[in-house]
């Protein structure tokens, strides 16, 4: 008779998570979940080893959400003899928050017991929280935790970790180990746990069922294999070598699984490869296999890691370039922090306010006052007197709220033409942090006052020529999406975001960036062509910073997803710099910008040899940068390029990444 198989779903930080995560992350994060298996009457679950419990009555509470995982055909005593034969895996010493947790092992139940998995949602929170700076910046922390003797105590912050933070990972960590209201334990063997599965900063995984291997497969374009079993002992001598190279070569990209032939289905998993030896490693390559070695031969064994990460992460064909100036390009961005006249600017304003017929009175005495205080007066404060007070992060959200209801009044009632001074103070007013992350909050929910603007800077430009658009409203527009650009949280946003303007949210706050991109890069303005530029600039260094930090940092298999939507957008940003700078005669500052992003967007990315190279040659931009090196026809001058440093970038770019 058939069982029903239920999944448990908790959220480890009560409701922090969602409330936090747009503002240190920069991406929304709804939960840090915790699961467990509900089966034959009993919740088992992972912590403290394995615990099991009466549905509902561990130490988490009741569920937040359960999750029908459908039916098991097997026994109760058959699944009870599988916890039994993994409880030597899934101890508390090995537990691990982000690599090896609560997760993990509901994964592994599931796939026994009903050949599925847990939602992707559950399954990829780890990934989408390392994939951000935050996340990456907190790994280290997080791995301090596991490797002390008790996990839940973690390390002082350091003076750059956010105490909200700390106190999160605290409650996390402590809440995801705890151990009250439990029926029983599985026991654990006494015996030391090996280093590589002991420790968060291997991803050396357990898998126990035919599903495990299979979720790694589709989450890992390289992963090797070791079949071993408790009885061998030839595998008791290569296994730490196989765990060294598992803690060596993680942050190459390639996954390293553990099968022991004698617990729970390791025998299926075996038969499925025609694994019939121990030690036995296989080597597999998006999912096929590629090479398998037996018995003890460790140099082998390094040799077939190293090649299949080869074979999976080719180095970029640029990383064997000298390219000194390119790599010695700054990543910070360019911004536009200069204090206006604030009285002038809201005298300017108010005078628009008054004479406008869409509003009525109430509007207009609301919109000044407002302008009046808090905004003025929490502006020069911040940004006009060398003692910047330390406004708590409650009031200056509160001024943000009222800022942005005048913002959304005034973009509606008032000519584009006169939105210059609101647009100007916003561009002020994102240098700061705390105004940055709620910019970046309201972003999730498309009432951000920086899309606002930018989509009725699309709109203008859509409505009529480029130059029509008028020039103050388009310079003091770029500048603020430049000065977007000075906080990692709200970057994401203008990145990753989506559009106000867009009942349906289809259309993508990058799209809109790029549309005004390409349409200001060539004005006639230049001031206007060189806040594109410096907007250019600080989207390039943006979106390739994950790739250049792992070149830095000698990382391999660390890359962008390959998307035909990326990889098109990279083609329209590479077409317009490319135009952008063979139009200009003017600037020898926004031809230095422009190639910076050029060279950003060129140096490692994976559409280089597809797309973008041939690209490149049609446009013939070797031909457009050397005579902007050379001077002449085509050039700034008869000379061309005069700064020594601009010169050597041009050059290197034109000749080593262009055809």
């Amino acid at each position: 008779m058939a069982s029903p198989v239920k999944l448990y779903v908790y959220d480890l930080s009560n409701g922090i998570a969602r409330q936090m995560s747009l503002q240190l992350t920069g991406r929304q994060i709804d939960g840090i979940w915790h699961t467990s298996v509900v089966v034959f009457g009993k919740e088992i679950f992972y912590g403290q080893g394995i615990s099991i419990t009466n549905p509902g009555r561990s130490h988490h509470g009741r569920p937040l959400q359960i999750i029908d995982m459908g039916e098991t055909a097997l026994d109760e005593q058959t699944f009870t003899e599988y916890l039994h034969e993994i409880r030597q895996h899934y101890t508390a010493d090995k537990y691990h928050l982000l690599d090896f947790n609560c997760n993990s092992f509901t994964n592994d139940c599931v796939g026994f017991l009903t050949g599925g998995s847990i939602p992707a949602w559950i399954k990829d929170l780890p990934t989408d929280f390392l994939s951000t700076p935050f996340g990456a910046a907190l790994r280290p922390t997080i791995d301090a935790m596991y490797r002390r003797p008790t996990p839940g105590q973690i390390p002082a912050p350091s003076p750059r970790d956010p105490q909200s933070a700390s106190s999160l990972l605290q409650s996390v960590a402590n809440r995801a180990a705890g151990s009250s209201s439990t029926n029983g334990y599985l026991p654990t063997p006494a015996a030391t746990p090996l280093q590589a599965t002991a420790s968060v900063a291997s991803p050396l995984q357990l898998c126990t069922n035919p599903h495990t291997l299979n979720s790694l497969f589709r989450t890992h374009r390289a992963v090797t294999v070791f079949f071993t079993s408790q009885t061998c002992p030839p595998c008791k001598m290569v296994e730490p070598v196989f765990e060294r190279l598992a803690e060596d070569k993680a942050s190459e990209g390639v996954a390293f699984a553990k099968v022991d032939m004698g617990v729970g289905l390791g025998g299926e998993v075996a038969r499925a490869w025609n694994v019939r030896v121990t030690p036995t490693f296989l080597f597999f390559l998006d999912g096929n296999k590629v090479h398998e070695l037996k018995g003890v031969d460790a140099p082998e064994l390094r040799t077939q890691v190293d090649l299949l990460i080869y074979q999976a992460f080719p180095p970029h064909p640029h990383t064997s370039l000298n390219l000194s100036s390119i790599r010695s390009i700054s990543l910070d961005p360019i911004l536009f922090p200069q204090v206006p006249a604030f009285q002038t600017a809201q005298s300017k304003l108010d005078g628009f306010i008054d004479a406008s017929s869409s509003m009525d009175a109430k509007q207009k005495a609301k919109c000044k006052q407002t302008l009046a205080s808090p905004v003025i007066p929490f502006l020069q404060s911040r940004f006009a007197t060398k003692i910047n007070p330390n406004i708590p992060q409650s009031r200056v959200h509160a001024v943000c709220s009222e800022w942005n209801k005048v913002t959304a009044t005034l973009v509606d009632a008032l000519p584009t033409a006169e939105l210059f001074p609101i647009v100007d103070m916003w561009r002020l007013a994102i240098l700061d942090e705390a105004v940055a992350n709620w910019c970046a909050t309201g972003s999730a929910s498309g009432s951000s006052p920086i899309h606002m603007l930018l989509d009725k800077a699309v709109s203008a430009i859509a409505s009529s020529d480029t130059t029509a658009v008028p020039r103050n409203f388009l310079l003091t527009t770029l500048r603020m999406l430049a000065n977007g650009f000075s906080h990692v949280t709200l970057a994401r946003t203008l990145i990753d975001g989506r559009s106000a303007a867009t009942p349906n949210k289809t259309a993508s706050t990058r799209q809109n960036l790029t549309s005004v991109l390409v349409a200001t890069l060539l004005h006639t303005d230049a001031p206007v062509r060189t806040a594109a530029a410096s907007v250019a600039f600080n989207v390039a260094a943006h979106c390739q910073k994950p790739l250049i930090d792992a070149q830095r940092n000698g990382r391999r298999g660390v890359s962008v997803k390959i998307d035909d939507a990326e990889g098109d957008w990279e083609v329209e940003m590479v077409s317009a710099v490319v135009e952008a700078i063979g139009r200009e005669t003017q600037s020898e500052d926004v031809v230095h910008r422009l190639t910076a992003s050029l060279a950003f967007i060129l140096h490692l990315s994976p559409y280089y040899e597809v797309q973008l190279k041939p690209l490149l040659d049609v446009l013939q931009a070797r031909v457009i940068l050397l005579a902007k090196w050379k001077g002449g026809n085509g050039g700034l001058g008869e000379q061309g390029l005069s700064k020594k440093d601009v010169r050597r970038l041009v050059e290197e770019v034109a000749r080593n990444l262009c055809p």
